[in-house]
């Protein structure tokens, strides 16, 4: 595990850098749990652009990943840790007993060969899935549910794992990568460890044209564009738009609340997450 530096044969070099891939065994996806998955381009049916800034990636084949971890009691084998180009943490195919193969989000230090459970009576160790009643506080955990069987919601990303803070009654305060304090019910699932790849935030793209190949074109700013763009643009000179930011279609950008008062979601935070611009916890 770590970052590769490059001779610097040019600016884009000298400023980029690249994961090693070390811990990764194989470079072929299983070809059973492979998908083909059509790009949009930021486009709907229509064909309008309703997403912008979007297209021109190289092509991606989508890996099926098992974020329920619902099949108990039968014993897997790791057989491989591999990349996968939809997510920036690596995935482990594992091989059950009975014969059936999976993709899974591959914790921090699993190896080849290791032997890994679901279910509320396996082991709490790393790999192995369980309910959050019967995780032990203060371990790391990742691939959190946040409704019992529908599948890992929270905490997918590179390197990152919450821990267990308090269990009481039906529920469980999780606390996240983010600084956010919530409750999830006891009954949600989550897999034992810390995410692999830790290394990703360290990695600098370097250059606009990488940037191009995930997908990501130029972002253009509102006062840089014309009248008829966007409601900010024109303007003699460097002009500041002449109103509170808003998206091309007149919504204002600031101020506004993102999250669904009607979504039981909310209502389970005890502590917002960080807020990173002040490098304080938001309470």
């Amino acid at each position: 595990m770590g970052i590769r530096y490059y001779k610097p044969t040019s600016p884009a070099r000298r400023n980029s850098s690249v994961n090693d891939f070390a811990e990764l065994t194989v470079s072929t996806p299983e070809k059973s749990l492979c998908r083909r998955i059509k790009k949009s381009g930021g486009r709907n049916h229509q064909g309008y652009i309703t997403c912008r800034f979007m297209g021109g990636e190289g092509k991606r084949i989508y890996r099926v990943i098992d974020f329920k971890r619902d099949k108990d009691g039968v014993p897997a084998r790791v057989a491989t840790v591999e990349y996968d180009p939809n997510r920036n943490c690596f995935i482990s195919l594992v091989n059950y007993a009975d014969g059936e193969k999976r993709y899974i989000l591959a914790p921090l230090g699993i190896k080849v060969g290791e032997v890994i459970e679901s279910g509320a009576s396996c082991e709490p160790k790393i790999g192995n899935a369980m309910p959050l009643e019967s995780i032990p506080p203060g371990m790391d955990i990742h691939n959190i549910e946040m409704t019992a069987g529908q599948g890992g919601k929270l905490v997918r990303g590179a390197g990152s794992a919450a821990k267990i803070v308090a269990k009481e009654g039906a529920w469980v305060t999780v606390l996240l990568p983010s600084g956010e304090m919530r409750m999830v019910r006891k009954e949600c699932r989550a897999t034992i460890g810390q995410l692999s790849n830790p290394d990703f935030q360290n990695i600098k793209i370097g250059k606009a044209g990488r940037m191009r190949h995930m997908g990501r074109k130029p972002h253009v700013r509102g006062k840089a564009q014309n009248p008829v763009a966007h409601p900010m643009g024109g303007g003699e000179g460097r002009a500041n738009g002449g109103r509170h930011p808003c998206s091309p279609t007149g919504v204002l950008a600031k101020g506004g609340k993102t999250r669904n008062p009607r979504k039981v979601s909310s209502k389970r935070i005890i502590r917002r997450r960080r807020n990173t611009r002040q490098g304080q916890l938001v309470l």
